[in-house]
């Protein structure tokens, strides 16, 4: 068998040496992307442009992911204990970390088409936030203040305007794409990207909060 092993090996050794590196024509491909697109980061071009409609169901996933949460522990006992840290320097450094990673969510979904950066990374990071509160913080509080800010509502009207702005948008129409690099600039792509923070963000604060209540732990 491990002749095998070693035939392939030479044998993917031979293709790297005998064809042609594709690579080369990257800098071409990433141009005509930022052009089309109208956002110097590429990926976000590519995300919310070129494979919008697959950006579209990954939206969809997640709202499944986070209904299928709700749906497997609703019959489950709420958790008596919940564990959280309560030594006063391990509460400062999350809330501290809490603090930058949601200065750095609003910068991702802001700035996310001009730099390295985006709606889902946005989202992640102030996911991020939600959590290092809930850890140092009541569950009863982050629940009051989630239903008295209708974050469960917010979250459906995020998704349901994306869905409207994707179908827009790969039906041809489109808005200016502005001056490239410029902070309002490359049509709708800002618009869908801090629609899917605001989504992501939310739908882990939902699911950090099923996970609390019902596991006291996250």
């Amino acid at each position: 068998m491990k002749w095998v092993y070693i035939a392939a090996g030479i044998a993917l050794y031979v293709k790297f040496l005998v064809m042609p590196n594709p690579a080369a024509d990257l800098p071409d491909i990433v141009a005509k992307v930022v052009q089309d697109s109208g956002v110097p980061n590429a990926v976000s071009g590519i995300i919310f442009r070129n494979r919008l409609y697959d950006t579209i169901f990954e939206v969809v996933v997640f709202t499944i992911g986070i209904m299928g949460a709700h749906y497997l522990l609703a019959n489950e006992k709420p958790s008596t204990k919940i564990r959280q840290f309560t030594d006063q320097p391990s509460i400062v450094l999350a809330r501290l970390g809490a603090t930058i990673a949601s200065m750095v969510a609003i910068e991702l979904a802001i700035r996310g088409h001009l730099s390295p950066g985006g709606g889902f990374a946005a989202g992640v990071a102030g996911g991020t936030a939600i959590g290092l509160v809930a850890i140092t913080s009541s569950s009863e509080w982050m629940q009051a203040i989630y239903q008295r800010w209708h974050a469960s509502r917010w979250e459906k009207v995020s998704v349901l305007i994306f869905i409207i702005l994707a179908v827009v948008t790969l039906a041809g129409v489109e808005l200016p794409h502005g001056d490239l690099g410029a902070l309002v600039s490359g049509g709708v792509i800002p618009l869908l990207n801090i629609l899917v923070a605001v989504k992501v963000a939310l739908g882990s604060w939902a699911v950090i909060l099923v996970f609390i209540r019902y596991r006291g732990l996250l």
